[in-house]
């Protein structure tokens, strides 16, 4: 489980942290926050779409789903929260 969410870090850290930046904007839209507490809870629920047990097709649903959730959400933030997550995040 740690290796496995180490891993996505590594992948998605630009991405989180933009979103992470958005979530913490006064201005932030309630879709937002809930978005985000569903790819939360798809990380760490035990059901997922293709077990873990497979060795590495179980997995890949992870490394698939969850960054396409994310940027899924980031690209329909609204223009100012997207520019000013962007900025604190240094891009």
């Amino acid at each position: 489980m740690f290796k496995r969410l180490t891993l996505l870090w590594a992948l998605l850290r630009g991405d989180a942290r933009q979103l992470w930046f958005a979530l913490r904007h006064p201005a932030a839209p309630r879709w937002l926050k809930l978005g985000t507490a569903l790819i939360a809870l798809y990380l760490f629920s035990p059901i997922d779409l293709i077990p873990d047990m497979l060795p590495v097709i179980g997995v890949v649903d992870d490394l698939v789903l969850v960054p396409l959730a994310i940027r899924w959400l980031l690209k329909r933030l609204p223009p100012e929260i997207a520019q000013a997550a962007a900025k604190r995040r240094g891009g």
